[in-house]
């Protein structure tokens, strides 16, 4: 069965228990990337994956707390021999950037270099991404400050998703993507442009009717308490609620 990892869980400041948010889903054969931050080979080293199990990066948006470590990543796998060119998906807006950003990094020049295929995501609700024996990853828009989109993981045979808002406002894309799945994992960094407090991810999940809630992309504790976080959430959903935690594994 497919397990989706989240190896990081802390806003846009990571601190010594929480690193910035992203996950991956390890799945029969492969591993899918979503998000690339600070040093990405130590994480996934913590969680057991080695970067020739990568098969896939997904990129919810381009800014620094998500896409950061992407040349870290591509440089470290290209040292380790890797030969086999790595699919990155995300909105155009998205991959142009990190294409711009690798020409920064003159990888063109890297002798032998295995090479990036860039796959531009579609700007349209519930668009397929990546699709495997056991899983598939859909993708919607979202309202942040840049074009992002929010994922949604499914086993299609056992019938179970679970829904990623990424960063976000509550919006309706949300709400649909997340209709009826087992798991809603939604941002709680506070409410402000582009952002939804933990009380409005508990709305979300209420709205979508999921059957649990986990808080990702919060502030460290010098901000909001653990416990006021998962309380203001409670306030609005009746299900489970509580707080995703780095290294943390749901089974899909």
């Amino acid at each position: 069965m497919s397990r989706l990892v989240i190896l990081g869980t802390a806003s846009a400041i990571p601190d010594l228990e929480h690193e910035n948010t992203h996950m991956a889903l390890v799945a029969k054969h492969g591993v899918v990337l979503v998000d690339c931050v600070g040093s990405p080979t130590v994480r996934l080293a913590q969680a057991g994956i080695t970067l020739d199990k990568i098969t896939h990066l997904i990129l919810t948006h381009f800014h620094p707390d998500h896409v950061a470590g992407v040349p870290l990543l591509l440089m470290n796998m290209w040292l380790l021999g890797r030969r086999q060119p790595l699919p990155i998906y995300g909105l155009k807006h998205c991959v142009d950037r990190v294409q711009r950003m690798m020409d920064d990094y003159l990888w063109q020049t890297w002798p032998d270099f295995f090479g990036m295929e860039f796959g531009a995501v579609q700007e349209q609700e519930r668009e397929l991404v990546v699709e495997g024996e056991d899983f598939r990853i859909l993708a919607s828009p979202v309202d942040h400050l840049v074009p992002t989109i929010g994922l949604r993981f499914e086993n299609p045979s056992q019938g179970r998703a679970i829904v990623y808002s990424c960063d976000t406002a509550p919006c309706p894309e949300i709400r649909r993507l997340a209709q009826g799945a087992n798991v809603l994992i939604h941002e709680a960094s506070g409410e402000s442009p582009g952002h939804s407090s933990a009380a409005q991810a508990g709305e979300m999940a209420s709205q979508a009717d999921v059957e649990r809630l986990l808080l990702i992309h919060y502030p460290n504790a010098a901000v909001h308490s653990e416990r006021d976080l998962v309380r203001q959430a409670q306030q609005n959903f009746g299900g489970q609620v509580e707080l995703a935690k780095d290294l943390m594994t749901i089974e899909l």
